[in-house]
């Protein structure tokens, strides 16, 4: 075991939407010594508050959740920001864990690193075999190097660090603001916003056809703590998701069904759909967790709405 009760553990991005949910599930599992610190104080860009971080805290175990993201819409706007951003935090934090003797150390990768044209379902050998979906790839690239990086210091100086993708995540607490949200979160605020402002049709992006994977981020949380307990292959990333895809179009018509939609979806294929398929194999992360017990997307969805609609009039 790689993560023990009594354990001094940082979460970076501990405030975010994923590592609230994470603090939350480490604390359920007894876990007291937790540090959440922010961006305000450490900016994780500048090696020289990565390193004051981990010289202050001493963890014995490290998540790194800190990153910039955003849909397609922020890629495509700030790809410089996304690009350079998550590599300097990603790789400062890590040498800084090394240089203060971290004994575990948890990055969360991407589903946007695999290539463009990877085998359906994604499969983790096939990780390094081309280059990512254009959209998004300077995100994808920038968390792919902290893998690069986890298996130079782990073969120079046995730097004991894992690498896990997760799938799309979902639920309540997530990034709402239209100019840089997720597909999720960016149907429901606008099937909810059409239902109350009576409008008859909703224009989305693309045409319908991509499909994805989506993963509650309570269930993310759990997989993670199981991931950094077990998992020991710092070669190659770990997928995390529930293996089950969906297209845009019937995700929109669900979302639209939960909300009380029954207007006219309208598809822009003006806008970029992104990468045509992405579903992840999950047959090695079976060893660690009970894949089958994750939230089925419908029960999510109906969370992540209900919680929307409840804290939207008093952000």
């Amino acid at each position: 075991m790689h993560l023990k009760i009594g354990d001094i553990i940082c979460v970076t991005g501990g405030n975010g939407f994923l590592g609230q949910s994470l603090v939350c599930a480490l604390r359920n599992a007894g876990h007291r010594f937790i540090a959440t610190p922010s961006s305000a104080k450490y900016d994780l860009t500048r090696v020289e508050d990565a390193r004051t971080l981990m010289a202050r805290i001493q963890p014995d175990v490290v998540f790194h959740l800190a990153a910039v993201v955003g849909g397609i819409g922020a890629n495509q706007e700030r790809p410089g920001e996304f690009f350079y951003k998550n590599a300097m935090m990603g790789l400062n934090t890590m040498h800084a864990a090394w240089c203060c003797d971290v004994k575990r150390f948890v990055t969360v990768g991407t589903v946007c690193s695999y290539p463009k044209h990877t085998p359906v379902p994604f499969s983790e050998a096939d990780f390094w075999n081309g280059y990512p979906e254009e959209t998004n790839a300077p995100y994808g690239l920038a968390k792919k190097m902290l893998l690069a990086m986890q298996q130079a210091y782990s073969r120079q100086y046995g730097f004991d660090a894992i690498h896990v993708v997760l799938a799309n995540l979902f639920g309540p607490g997530d990034n709402f603001d239209p100019r840089s949200s997720h597909v999720i979160p960016a149907m429901i605020a606008k099937f909810i916003d059409a239902v109350e402002c009576k409008r008859d049709e909703v224009i989305l992006w693309g045409d319908g056809s991509p499909t994805r994977e989506f993963l509650y981020v309570d269930d993310a949380a759990t997989a993670l703590i199981a991931a950094a307990g077990r998992y020991c292959n710092y070669e190659l990333p770990l997928n995390v998701g529930t293996g089950i895809e969906v297209s845009m179009k019937q995700l929109a018509d669900e979302i639209a069904a939960l909300t009380g939609f029954y207007g006219t979806i309208t598809w822009d294929a003006t806008r970029p759909n992104g990468q045509p398929r992405r579903c992840l194999n999950v047959q090695r992360a079976r060893e660690f967790m009970d894949i089958d017990a994750f939230t089925p997307r419908s029960t999510g969805l109906e969370h992540t709405i209900n919680w929307y609609r409840t804290h939207r009039l008093t952000r």
